[in-house]
């Protein structure tokens, strides 16, 4: 089983964010086949690297992966325009080429497993009846969910949608909070290496002006 892959408009997706903030009904993805070769292979080895596998967003594991050519991965994507924001509705999650279902049905079973045993046993079912049912066609109750949750112009989003600066910067919140303690920690360090190599330095040249000195006056 292969995460963070599916499909939107009949074209292959890497999902970046099954989720966007303070819009839970819309995801983030790039399409795979669209992009530029080099960006592709980047993205492909995040996402099929155990850390890429092992990340809740693949968005969390380009956001620590450094391309060939020096940048970070995620901003890269962002930078270039190629991140796109869709209704999770209209995205079919692809683990393997035998199962498949929404991404909106899965991000319900997903956030329900906090809350026991049935959401497990629902993402089992799941799994071994090779998708869930209305991956063709909404029913109508899904449907009317839906309603509540997408306006119409939402629903109607095209690929044309780019990620803002501000949704990038929500989704690195978080990522940030966790890195503030290492990077005072860092900072610290080399604050100290610094004071260290002042007090060094001075000490250097005043030891040579004294041995030259002291020469000259033997002398």
């Amino acid at each position: 089983m292969m995460k963070h892959v599916g499909r939107h408009n009949n074209k292959k997706v890497a999902i970046i964010f099954r989720q966007v903030p303070d819009e839970d009904h819309m995801a983030l993805v790039v399409y795979s086949e669209t992009i530029p070769s080099r960006l592709h292979d980047e993205i492909m080895e995040v996402l099929e690297s155990p850390i890429g596998q092992q990340a809740k967003d693949l968005g969390d594991a380009l956001f620590r992966h450094t391309m060939a050519d020096g940048n970070n991965c995620l901003t890269a994507i962002h930078k270039a325009g190629y991140m796109k924001k869709v209704p999770t509705i209209q995205v079919i999650v692809t683990p393997n080429a035998n199962s498949s279902c929404r991404l909106d049905e899965l991000n319900d079973i997903l956030r329900q497993m906090e809350g026991g045993e049935d959401a497990v046993k629902k993402l089992a079912d799941l799994d071994a009846s090779q998708g869930m049912r209305g991956n063709k066609e909404l029913t109508e109750t899904t449907a009317k969910n839906a309603a509540k949750k997408t306006t119409a112009s939402e629903v109607n989003t095209t690929s044309t949608d780019v990620l803002s600066d501000a949704d990038i910067a929500r989704q690195r919140l978080e990522q940030a909070t966790r890195m503030e303690a290492e990077a005072k920690s860092l900072l610290a360090e080399a604050k100290r290496l610094k004071e260290e190599a002042k007090e060094m330095t001075p000490a250097k040249a005043k030891n040579v002006r004294t041995t030259k000195t002291t020469k000259k006056a033997t002398a």
